[in-house]
């Protein structure tokens, strides 16, 4: 597995014991972490704080985002891949979209190269997850 995704599944593990949804993010610029996150909703009652929302605000201010990869464990939500789409991050990794479908599409029409490994660690952290809280899931996504 790829070691980027590895510190993603990290970063969704640590938030599962927070509390958490466990969802993590890293971006990577010139082969390098610039940054990592998890969605920290429950744990900061921040509606907004996905995990890659989370990562990028831990990243600051870098300039530009044109050269970089964003991770994630899950396929990004709307809100999310919006601000994929805003930066021009130019390529998504994620772990899986089989519990999520997301907004791949809409990455994809603009320009985001978005590549899903169909993880099986990924899937199973979630399908649990999902069956475990799905009250927390369904709040998470909107529903």
């Amino acid at each position: 597995m790829d070691e980027f995704m590895k510190l993603a599944i990290n970063e969704a593990m640590e938030g599962l014991r927070e509390g958490g949804i466990p969802i993590g993010s890293v971006l990577v610029k010139n082969g390098q972490v610039v940054a990592k996150g998890r969605n920290k909703r429950v744990q900061q009652q921040n509606p907004i704080l996905h995990g890659e929302m989370d990562c990028l605000n831990n990243a600051g201010r870098i300039g530009s985002y044109r050269d970089t990869v964003i991770y994630s464990t899950l396929m990004p939500c709307y809100m999310c891949a919006g601000t994929i789409v805003q930066f021009k991050i130019p390529k998504v990794i994620v772990g899986e979209s089989q519990t999520f479908p997301g907004a791949r599409e809409f990455m994809e029409s603009h320009g985001v190269e978005v590549i899903d490994l169909n993880d099986p660690a990924c899937i199973a952290m979630m399908t649990q997850f999902i069956a475990d809280k799905p009250e927390l899931w369904n709040e998470d996504i909107g529903e």
